[in-house]
């Protein structure tokens, strides 16, 4: 925890030079807490040194949950020292969005943020995707959670992605592959006509999926400009993807690519949805001219472009908004929703349940026609051509059901609080699948500023129980976790 704040301070020492760059008035009040954070870090560290370093499945479990909390509570401290966020429940939301790559907001005006605090609220997605990670390859495939043994360069079971023998070297050669992406999208968004500020910090919240942006209209201020919009959808489609994939690309092994039984129907899954939202969009929605659109939707290349935008925002959990969704047609309402709970790739930055966990339990559910047939055949679940475990298959469909059950539990507890219907259940799945915009009073034009306190702190947990794949969090709330074995 200590090197972790250590770190977060680092991080928000960057944002103090971009604050002194900018001459932005917040540059003292970000150092301020970047110096506590740090403070807090080293006396963490010193006071704990000499103790065992023997890491187990239970301090796994601590560490990961706490970690993200310690992270969002020292990084609202730039927020509540320069007085740009006043309140501790607003500065928290917005600080869990950030790390937990959500992507929602309770800021009305963003533009009016100083330059410092513009690029850490940026860094606190980018910062949360990396932790993601390594998440992935590292720490949930040793808990064995929620199927992740499939993926994972350590993973027990039936994988060959091992990049690297030792994790430290995949996380190392992932962040490597993470940085290059940032900067490449960063320098072909300032070419597209972005300013250099626009374009590192649109480039922070892709990567990582996460969705923050500098301006008020999100990416649809960029609406008269289709390059802009077509190089973050790349990127976008590359932060859902597997990052490992992207290790095999470089390294000239394309074919293991186009092989990856995930990437071909996250690829299917895109193509198709977007030709479908693009048909209804361009024969069917009435949409009105807004600032948001500030063309209609009526030609054959904008309505493409803004659906596949969407999808792919949607899909991968970005949350960034080139057009207002919720307005095009019933039917696509109710699509988008749907794709809440897509995600994207596993071991890529994206929420929600995942492409893979959804192969799988497809796939069960149709075998389970066989095996009613056949009862006695032993008829196992196939995945990029090898057998996987039924624990392993069991283990996915555990998280499903805890998925869906929070998802209502979610939007019951929004209902409790006096939210309306298509706003209760908008707001968790955003909060749960870490997407960001939702739907009724959440939808992409709005905020979630009008959330009673206790609304926040909820999508809050949400966010927090959706990133880090349900039972690392869920866990710490069972007696049986705290007893002594």
């Amino acid at each position: 925890m200590g090197l972790l704040l250590l770190c977060n301070g680092g991080f928000m020492l960057l944002a103090t030079l971009v604050s002194g760059i900018y001459k932005d008035g917040a540059t003292l009040s970000i150092a301020l807490a970047a110096i506590t954070t740090m403070f807090v870090g080293t006396f963490a560290m010193f006071y704990t040194r000499g103790h065992k370093k023997e890491v187990k499945r239970r301090e796994g479990y601590i560490i990961v949950t706490f970690g993200w909390l310690v992270m969002s509570f020292s990084g609202m401290l730039p927020y509540l020292f320069s007085g740009a966020i006043p309140t501790v429940t607003n500065a928290f939301f917005e600080t869990v969005s950030g790390y937990t790559t959500t992507g929602a907001s309770i800021l009305d005006d963003i533009e009016v943020l100083p330059e410092g605090l513009l690029f850490w609220r940026s860094l606190t997605h980018w910062i949360g995707g990396m932790g993601i990670i390594v998440l992935a390859i590292a720490i949930l495939p040793l808990l064995g959670i929620g199927g992740m043994q499939l993926f994972a360069a350590e993973a027990p079971g039936p994988s060959a992605d091992k990049l690297h023998p030792r994790i430290t070297d995949t996380a190392k050669r992932l962040w490597l592959i993470y940085v290059g992406y940032t900067l490449a999208e960063t320098v072909l968004l300032k070419l597209a006509g972005m300013s250099f500020f626009d374009a590192i910090n649109h480039s922070l919240a892709t990567l990582s999926t996460g969705g923050f942006s500098t301006k008020n209209l999100s990416v649809a201020y960029w609406n008269d400009q289709p390059l802009i919009q077509y190089i973050i959808i790349l990127f976008m489609f590359l932060a859902g993807s597997n990052f490992v994939l992207s290790y095999f690309a470089f390294k000239g092994k394309v074919q293991r690519v186009l092989m990856d039984e995930e990437f071909r129907y996250y690829g299917g899954f895109v193509v198709v949805f977007t030709i479908i939202a693009a048909l209804v969009v361009y024969l069917k929605a009435e949409v009105p001219v807004t600032e948001y659109h500030p063309m209609v939707l009526g030609s054959a290349e904008s309505s493409f472009r803004h659906t596949l935008f969407q999808v792919i925002s949607v899909i991968t959990t970005t949350g960034f908004v080139s057009a207002d969704f919720t307005s095009w047609t019933p039917f696509l309402t109710v699509f988008f929703f749907g794709l809440m709970f897509l995600g994207g790739s596993a071991g890529s930055t994206s929420g929600g349940i995942k492409v893979m966990r959804h192969i799988l339990i497809i796939k069960n559910g149709l075998l389970e026609f066989k095996r009613t047939l056949h009862p006695n055949a032993i008829i196992p679940v196939r995945y990029n051509n090898k057998t996987v475990k039924e624990q392993i298959v069991y283990n996915i469909i555990a998280f499903f059901v805890l998925y869906m059950l929070l998802f209502i539990i979610g939007a019951l507890v929004l209902g409790a609080l006096g939210i309306d219907f298509v706003t209760a259940i908008g707001g968790s799945a955003s909060s749960l699948g870490n997407v960001g915009p939702a739907f009724g009073g959440l939808y992409p034009l709005s905020n979630f500023n009008g959330l009673p306190d206790a609304g926040k702190w909820w999508c809050g947990f949400l966010m927090l129980a959706g990133r880090l794949e349900l039972f690392t969090v869920l866990i710490l709330l069972t007696p049986y976790f705290w007893k002594r074995t």
